[in-house]
């Protein structure tokens, strides 16, 4: 499978980085341990992604939103929802990445990062009201996430220990 057709724009999007729009845009990032949370609206064809790093330690107060933690980036997506007038239950919402890039090094629980991204980034969305509609999460290796703004079609490129993947839809 090619993946999406070729869309007008294209967006790629570092770790902590964020993007919510509408159009002929893809929105590309690669994931080790991070996370992204991609979020599409059916009617409108309106949404967007975001590649989290961390859930925010508790010492930490920023006085703007930082996309670099699970945290902030669900509140960018709760801004930006709320500006167009929707609601999160709305929105196809999709997961993706939380990898162990470290496997012998990270054999105990509390040093797999991706781990503990994946339970944060589930706790955050289980406490608002988004429904999370397919997701690609865990394994060792990375990914590549491609998100089809007209469709909301992700694809999903993962490249494991044991082998890489051709792309897969979500």
């Amino acid at each position: 499978m090619d993946g999406p057709k070729s869309a007008g724009e294209e967006i790629f999007l570092r770790p902590g980085e964020f993007y919510f729009g509408h159009g002929d845009v893809r929105v590309r990032t690669i994931l080790g341990s991070c996370i992204a949370i991609t979020a599409w609206h059916p009617q409108q064809k309106i949404g967007g992604m975001c590649h989290f790093m961390l859930s925010r330690p508790q010492k930490v107060v920023t006085p703007h939103l930082d996309g670099r933690y699970a945290e902030d980036a669900v509140e960018l997506f709760l801004q930006h929802m709320a500006q167009h007038k929707t609601r999160p239950n709305e929105y196809q919402v999709k997961l993706f990445g939380g990898g162990n890039m470290f496997p012998d090094i990270s054999k105990s629980p509390g040093n797999n990062i991706g781990q503990r991204n994946i339970q944060v980034a589930r706790a955050l969305l289980r406490h608002h009201p988004f429904r999370i509609y397919a997701s690609h999460l865990g394994g060792v290796g990375y990914r590549r996430a491609i998100l089809h703004l007209p469709s909301g079609e992700v694809w999903i490129y993962h490249n494991s220990q044991s082998s890489p993947s051709a792309g897969e839809p979500f």
